[in-house]
């Protein structure tokens, strides 16, 4: 039998305008030109430039005529007709924003050549276009290249591009023929393009080598034969299968580690470079450390003025006109949803200052000297509680922003680290104790490198006090191998 219930839940909802500032807070400064530009684009109630004052607005007032001889009488006898917000917007903001307005700089009209780049994709199509194929092996050739991901590689196995085939080109070939245009784009450059594998993609580029230099000889049998003694870097195995001395595998383990793994990334590859832009800039002036926004994150925005006095001409109107009335709640919106986007502009620029000096104060001796061995542990919930913000504020305004600094560029995320306990009682950063197991790392013998439980040996003489675990988390963080495949010959 079913039965009725009632529970009272309290429940943590964010309206629109909160989820747009917290998108606003976290994209960084590259990304929010662009996001103003597209506001600008779709509410033409908000305009680039500074907030209009009083004088402004009653000389722009005296100055134009229209509003001046407009009769609100003359304009009620149109209340009963079918009015068009397009009639009314179309002169003054047809061309907002566009060129050829007629104030625009001379600069801005100026034609600048746009640079163009090949894609891989491109490049690989023109060289397909070289070999004298028919129209179902151009087709197939196209698919394979279409497979081909941005390292390089194919995975998709050939029984799915079969498929794909049929499906979708209605093309019916066989495993064998896809087999044969594939061997024929992997001559394409650059070489070791359309591996399957890292060891077809090396043997691919060794094939492109003289077979008769003995050197490239060895290689090929390293990697043809003994490509997973080679992975793991068992050298002594290697030696025991192919005969080879210390310097015949010295010579071919050289020639190997020259080969490019991923040849996707050869060339102009299509990839847009992006640069990275300080949201903060901060200055030492005598001891005295000058915190400042990016002039990117403090965009000029305002009302349109034309469109406050298009209200009050509306609203002065007859509100029973549906079209009016429909007219009005429009550019109500507008203005509304334009105030808001300043507003939320402002509020981020104040949190992320709010923030920033926080982190400035915390991390003090660092900034003055720039001395790594100053930074003290801090998580994210010491700034949180220095300015009384949530954590994941913390954490959006710090995963993506950056400060220059007269000692370089720094992400805002390197400056939080955890605490490690020492001898002497007191906290240091994990930075500090990453920093040390790296010069620990670059000093080892090459020939034997210190596993990790040497190495936490080693900083445990030095005071800290780490586990192996941890030793091991933070060689993985610095993207260093084990012991084994940092041994070299």
């Amino acid at each position: 039998m079913q039965k009725l219930t009632l529970n009272q839940t309290l429940q943590q909802r964010l309206s629109p305008q909160q989820i747009q500032f917290i998108k606003l807070l976290q994209i960084p400064t590259f990304e929010l030109a662009a996001r103003i530009e597209e506001e600008l684009e779709i509410n033409p109630a908000l305009e680039e430039g500074m907030e209009w004052n009083t004088e402004q607005q009653e000389e722009k007032h005296d100055s134009d005529d229209t509003y001046d001889d407009f009769d609100k009488d003359e304009f009620a006898e149109y209340g009963d007709r079918d009015l068009d917000i397009d009639t009314y917007l179309h002169d003054d903001y047809s061309g907002y924003k566009m060129q050829g307005d007629g104030n625009m700089l001379d600069d801005d009209e100026k034609d600048f050549p746009i640079p163009t780049s090949e894609t891989l994709a491109d490049h690989l199509t023109m060289q397909l276009g070289f070999l004298k194929l028919d129209e179902t092996q151009a087709i197939i050739g196209q698919q394979i290249i279409g497979s081909i991901e941005e390292d390089g590689y194919i995975r998709r196995p050939i029984q799915a591009i079969v498929n794909d085939l049929a499906f979708t080109q209605g093309v019916y070939t066989n495993s064998e023929e896809i087999e044969k245009i594939l061997k024929l784009v992997q001559t394409f450059d650059p070489p070791g393009i359309a591996a399957r594998d890292l060891q077809e993609c090396l043997l691919l580029q060794l094939d492109r080598k003289s077979h008769a230099d003995p050197v490239i000889q060895n290689a090929i049998r390293i990697i043809d034969e003994n490509f997973e003694e080679f992975s793991k870097k068992h050298y002594d195995k290697i030696q025991k299968k192919l005969n080879l001395d210390d310097e015949a595998l010295k010579e071919a383990i050289a020639i190997i580690t020259k080969l490019n793994p991923k040849p996707g990334g050869m060339g102009e590859d299509g990839g847009v470079t992006q640069y990275l832009i300080p949201d903060f800039i901060l200055t030492n002036i005598n001891g005295k450390l000058e915190l400042s926004l990016n002039a990117k994150n403090a965009p000029e925005l305002r009302i349109s003025h034309s469109f406050q006095e298009m209200l009050e001409t509306y609203d002065k109107s007859d509100k029973n006109n549906r079209i009016i009335k429909d007219t009005v709640t429009f550019i109500k919106q507008k203005l509304d949803s334009a105030k808001w986007f300043i507003d939320a502009i402002k509020q981020r620029q104040q949190t992320l200052l709010k923030t920033m000096r926080a982190i400035v104060e915390f991390q003090r001796d660092f900034f003055l000297t720039g001395d790594e061995s100053k930074l003290k542990p801090m998580i994210l919930k010491d700034i949180a509680t220095a300015i009384d913000m949530d954590i994941s504020t913390v954490s959006r305004v710090a995963s993506s922003k950056s400060v220059q600094t007269e000692f370089g560029l720094y992400l805002l995320k390197y400056f939080f680290s955890e605490g490690i306990a020492t001898d002497s009682g007191e906290d240091a950063s994990s930075r500090e104790v990453k920093n040390i197991l790296r010069e620990l790392i670059e000093n080892e013998p090459k020939k034997n490198p210190l596993s990790d439980d040497k190495l936490e040996k080693y900083l445990n003489e030095r005071g800290y006090n780490i586990a192996r675990r941890t030793v091991a988390k933070y060689r993985e963080q610095l993207n260093i191998p084990v012991a084994r495949l940092r041994k070299q010959l």
